[in-house]
Protein backbone atom coordinates (compact mmCIF):
# COMPACT_ATOMS: atom_id res chain seq x y z
CA UNK A 1 0.00 0.00 0.00
CA UNK A 2 2.90 2.19 1.06
CA UNK A 3 3.87 1.85 -2.86
CA UNK A 4 1.20 2.87 -4.32
CA UNK A 5 0.70 6.12 -2.31
CA UNK A 6 4.79 7.13 -2.89
CA UNK A 7 3.18 6.39 -6.53
CA UNK A 8 0.11 8.56 -6.06
CA UNK A 9 3.06 11.15 -5.13
CA UNK A 10 4.88 11.19 -7.80
CA UNK A 11 2.23 10.68 -10.41
CA UNK A 12 0.88 14.44 -8.56
CA UNK A 13 4.05 16.28 -8.70
CA UNK A 14 5.25 14.82 -12.00
CA UNK A 15 1.97 16.39 -13.44
CA UNK A 16 2.96 19.96 -13.52
CA UNK A 17 6.34 19.58 -15.55
CA UNK A 18 4.72 18.86 -18.56
CA UNK A 19 2.96 22.25 -18.25
CA UNK A 20 6.08 23.57 -17.28
CA UNK A 21 7.86 22.48 -20.04
CA UNK A 22 5.40 23.42 -22.67
CA UNK A 23 5.53 27.32 -20.48
CA UNK A 24 9.09 27.23 -21.52
CA UNK A 25 9.00 26.09 -24.71
CA UNK A 26 6.45 28.73 -26.03
CA UNK A 27 7.48 31.61 -23.89
CA UNK A 28 11.30 31.25 -24.61
CA UNK A 29 12.44 33.22 -22.08
CA UNK A 30 14.16 31.89 -18.73
CA UNK A 31 12.18 34.96 -16.46
CA UNK A 32 11.06 33.00 -13.52
CA UNK A 33 12.80 30.04 -13.53
CA UNK A 34 15.50 28.51 -11.52
CA UNK A 35 18.07 26.32 -12.55
CA UNK A 36 19.09 25.56 -8.94
CA UNK A 37 15.77 24.98 -8.31
CA UNK A 38 15.33 22.14 -10.90
CA UNK A 39 18.61 21.06 -9.94
CA UNK A 40 17.67 20.45 -6.89
CA UNK A 41 14.61 18.54 -7.49
CA UNK A 42 16.54 16.84 -10.16
CA UNK A 43 19.02 15.48 -7.32
CA UNK A 44 15.73 14.50 -5.18
CA UNK A 45 14.54 12.08 -7.91
CA UNK A 46 17.70 10.52 -8.16
CA UNK A 47 18.20 10.48 -4.25
CA UNK A 48 14.68 8.30 -4.37
CA UNK A 49 16.00 5.91 -7.43
CA UNK A 50 19.03 5.49 -4.63
CA UNK A 51 17.64 5.04 -1.94
CA UNK A 52 15.11 2.20 -3.82
CA UNK A 53 18.17 0.51 -5.10
CA UNK A 54 19.96 0.40 -1.92
CA UNK A 55 17.15 -0.89 0.01
CA UNK A 56 16.59 -3.31 -2.57
CA UNK A 57 13.11 -2.63 -3.14
CA UNK A 58 12.96 -1.64 -6.62
CA UNK A 59 9.17 -1.86 -7.92
CA UNK A 60 7.19 -0.05 -10.47
CA UNK A 61 7.83 3.26 -8.38
CA UNK A 62 11.10 3.48 -9.53
CA UNK A 63 9.71 4.22 -13.20
CA UNK A 64 7.91 7.44 -12.19
CA UNK A 65 11.12 8.62 -10.24
CA UNK A 66 12.98 8.22 -13.77
CA UNK A 67 9.95 9.99 -15.75
CA UNK A 68 9.88 12.39 -13.44
CA UNK A 69 13.70 13.43 -13.64
CA UNK A 70 13.49 12.87 -17.14
CA UNK A 71 10.78 15.56 -17.47
CA UNK A 72 12.64 17.95 -15.16
CA UNK A 73 15.79 17.45 -17.14
CA UNK A 74 13.77 18.12 -20.14
CA UNK A 75 12.88 21.78 -17.99
CA UNK A 76 16.29 22.22 -17.40
CA UNK A 77 17.70 22.11 -21.30
CA UNK A 78 15.16 24.25 -21.96
CA UNK A 79 16.05 26.74 -19.19
CA UNK A 80 19.42 27.11 -20.82
CA UNK A 81 18.00 27.39 -24.56
CA UNK A 82 15.77 30.39 -22.93
CA UNK A 83 19.02 31.31 -21.40
CA UNK A 84 20.75 31.61 -23.98
CA UNK A 85 18.07 33.32 -26.35
CA UNK A 86 17.06 35.66 -23.37
CA UNK A 87 20.65 37.00 -23.82
CA UNK A 88 20.74 37.36 -27.58
CA UNK A 89 18.15 39.77 -27.38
Amino acid sequence: MSQFFESLMLICFGISWPLSIMKSWKSRTSKGKSAIFLVFILIGYVSGIIAKIISGNVTYVVFFYALNFVLVATDLVLYFRNDRLDKMC
